[in-house]
């Protein structure tokens, strides 16, 4: 089980390779200011980065580490768990012919859930993995001409993990404005208990739920 001194290491690991924070917080499988936090203290300096302020305080953010590499590092378990997923999408829409996933990890449990519902496949790279070139509110994510396009088809929308829910909702609103229509969204983890984003419901295998004492 990794400890945070393993997850500071991992991200210097990623910074020293080039990835942007967005991309460090994408690997991990944490937010934003996770992925911050977790560079900073590692020292390590990610390409195109500016110094960024600091506010989670000395014992960091509050987040959950999610690994499910022993996932995906199978193809076999990652089959598995896209079926999974699928059977959870199997009763929404019956004119669904596209699936979209949110790149990185996202795309390979889509290109499962594609092929086990007969859709055809998209791919969407957020703003996230943009995170240390500019402002992220200013900067937007695009779908990749490599795949099926977006247009007039209603879709379902994949990712791995939900940790604040912004990448999914950007996703769903980048979709609509292709004038696609977002039937639902899948995941295997999330974090924040969703159940919908910009009206659209989101499924998960997974719900994580913080208990804690005042």
């Amino acid at each position: 089980m990794k400890n945070v001194d393993d997850l500071i290491d991992d991200a210097a690991e990623l910074a020293e390779r080039g990835l942007s924070k967005g991309e460090i917080a994408d690997e991990l499988n944490v937010s934003r200011e996770t992925a911050s936090w977790l560079v900073e203290r590692s020292g390590a300096q990610p390409a195109g980065s500016d110094d960024v302020a600091d506010d989670a305080g000395p014992s960091g953010p509050q987040d959950i580490h999610v690994d499910w590499s022993a996932v995906g590092r199978d193809s076999t378990r990652l089959t598995h768990v896209g079926r999974a997923m699928a059977d959870l999408l199997a009763k929404e829409g019956e004119e669904v012919d596209l699936t979209v996933g949110i790149e990185k990890a996202g795309t390979p449990l889509a290109t499962t859930i594609a092929r086990e519902l007969d859709t055809d496949l998209a791919a969407y790279a957020p703003a996230k993995h943009q995170w240390d070139e500019g402002d992220i509110d200013d900067v937007g994510g695009g779908f990749s001409r490599n795949f099926a396009t977006i247009r007039g088809r209603e879709c379902y929308i994949v990712d791995d993990t939900v940790t604040s829910g912004t990448t999914l909702t950007e996703t769903v609103e980048a979709v609509k404005a292709e004038g696609g229509k977002p039937v639902a969204c899948v995941v295997i983890v999330d974090k924040q208990g969703l159940d919908e984003v910009a009206g659209v419901p989101v499924y998960s295998l997974i719900n994580v739920v913080g208990v804690g004492r005042e």
